[in-house]
């Protein structure tokens, strides 16, 4: 192993402090990294996406029509039902993702300030 000169002690304290004081800046940059907008959008995209699809309302919500034609008033009831209940689903789940998609930017730029 090769020993440091006797006059350089000082030279490589110093330098180790400065890799110490430049790691340390490093990490705690990268925690401080502000997101741009394209990053939020990004984010808000994925989050409302996982959320479902726009069938899916259809589907959930043309079983909840037709369910309440039947009871209400029978066959004729059920198929007007299960018409006004895709329609309405599908609405209703195009509201909730674009109110998630809404959110999730805006907390993400709050964040980023």
């Amino acid at each position: 192993m090769t020993r440091i000169k006797t006059g350089s002690e000082s030279t490589a304290a110093r330098f180790l402090m400065l890799t110490t004081v430049f790691t340390a800046a490093l990490c705690a940059t990268s925690a401080l990294h502000a997101a741009s907008a394209a990053d939020c959008a990004a984010e808000a995209d994925r989050v409302s996406r996982d959320q479902g699809t726009m069938l899916g309302g259809a589907g959930r919500g043309a079983v909840r029509g037709a369910a309440f034609g039947a009871i209400v008033g029978g066959g004729d009831s059920a198929r007007r039902g299960a018409a006004v209940g895709a329609v309405v689903g599908t609405a209703r789940r195009g509201a909730q993702k674009n109110d998630t998609y809404t959110q999730v930017y805006d907390g993400c730029m709050r964040r980023s300030r």
